[in-house]
């Protein structure tokens, strides 16, 4: 006589799951989780936005340590480095971009660093042409100052360090563009620099926190002047490679263009009760 099927398959199901059954379930449910949730983010992250965290100081106060900031990758369109998770800098992929479009003076701007494997943030000074110079810590673009109104004076602990820094807060105007900037009680040698033109194909980048950046001011591969003015990159490097400034930073190692800090694990360290920013889904 035949067995009754119809009982053996209701057995199986009353039959209890052990716990390598339990395992090969989870296992395959996250397999076609993830087999959808890949490609997905791929395609937005390398398309349309992607985050970024913040490492450094360099941008205070108007990135702090921690924030969280979406990065546009249509802004300017696309090349090798707007891969997902910096991919492009190991792929055998041409320079240039797709779609290209010229970041605008006062960007906030995510590139990668010409010199090293490495991702950096700083806003848009110069442009292609553009003459740009640092005296006595007032910013000049093509001879004219750039706006700036003084503020305040804020103390603050910068992230992870035991000290007190204070800073004096001015606001500039570039290009249609209002930002903060700080600048230190003491200065440094970016407070006075040579004049730079920005050659063709490239971008004059400073960080926001002005003696706390390692930026475009500040030589590290440049050729020597001409007529007192820096136009040229890609000669030897002064300093070793992880030790050298960003340089003129070519047009095709952009990332995207910053706009929004979604969130920050900063907390707020003015001292003498000095207001602290909104750090969560702030615009730039």
């Amino acid at each position: 006589m035949a067995p009754d099927s119809g009982n053996a398959a209701d057995e199986a199901l009353e039959r209890p799951m052990t716990f390598a059954d339990k395992v090969k379930r989870e296992i395959k449910e996250w397999a076609a989780t993830l087999a959808v949730f890949i490609p997905v983010f791929m395609i937005f992250s390398g398309l349309f936005y992607e985050q970024r965290v913040i490492p450094s100081e360099s941008m205070v106060p108007t990135l702090e340590v921690t924030d969280r900031v979406a990065v546009s990758k249509f802004a300017y369109g696309y090349g090798r480095y707007s891969l997902p998770f910096s991919m492009g800098r190991y792929l055998p992929l041409g320079s240039g971009r797709f779609f290209p479009k010229t970041p605008k003076h006062g960007d906030v701007v995510v590139f990668e660093h010409p010199q090293i494997a490495r991702v950096m943030i700083k806003r848009v000074i110069g442009l292609p042409g553009d003459v740009v110079q640092m005296v006595d810590e007032a910013l000049y673009v093509n001879g004219e100052p750039v706006d700036a109104e003084f503020l305040r004076t804020v103390r603050y602990r910068p992230h992870g360090r035991p000290y007190v820094e204070t800073a004096h807060e001015w606001r500039e105007t570039l290009g249609g563009e209002s930002y903060l900037t700080h600048r230190q009680v003491a200065g440094t040698e970016g407070d006075n620099s040579p004049a730079f033109r920005v050659p063709a194909g490239h971008m004059f980048l400073m960080g926001d926190n002005r003696d706390n950046s390692l930026d475009s001011r500040f030589p590290s591969d440049y050729c020597p002047p001409v007529n007192g003015v820096i136009d040229r990159s890609g000669c030897a490097l002064n300093v070793s490679a992880d030790m050298a400034s960003v340089g003129f930073v070519p047009l095709d190692h952009l990332i995207g263009r910053a706009d929004t800090v979604l969130l920050s694990l900063h907390q707020c360290k003015l001292e003498n009760n000095e207001p602290c920013k909104k750090r969560i889904w702030r615009g730039l």
